[in-house]
């Protein structure tokens, strides 16, 4: 289980980008793609096939996921997140400062 997952809100902690908040757009292994964070251009070739004009492109570059922080809505403030079991046997995420379910 990930600790920051797609549709997360996050903050990014440290870098050109810190302070800046984002939807998590793609995970994959230990980076994640933030929206309209970490953009770079892109020459791209023409894909007649795919109906996608050639040219410059900008988009999102991936970050390594311990620059970015779960935004923790009820306080608008990154935390920390760790991991907790349910009676019923579900793992959830929690966040420490407040102790509330990260899962909403």
């Amino acid at each position: 289980m990930n600790r920051i997952r797609k549709g997360d809100q996050v903050i990014v902690i440290t870098g050109k980008y810190k302070g800046q908040k984002g939807e998590v757009l793609r995970v994959a292994e230990d980076r994640v793609v933030v929206q309209n964070i970490n953009l770079v251009k892109r020459h791209t070739k023409p894909n007649p096939q795919a109906n996608q004009p050639g040219g410059i492109v900008e988009r999102e570059a991936s970050i390594h996921a311990s620059n970015v922080m779960l935004v923790n809505s009820a306080t608008g403030k990154g935390e920390r997140v760790g991991f907790k079991s349910l009676d019923d046997g579900r793992k959830v995420r929690v966040f420490r400062r407040s102790g509330e379910q990260a899962d909403v």
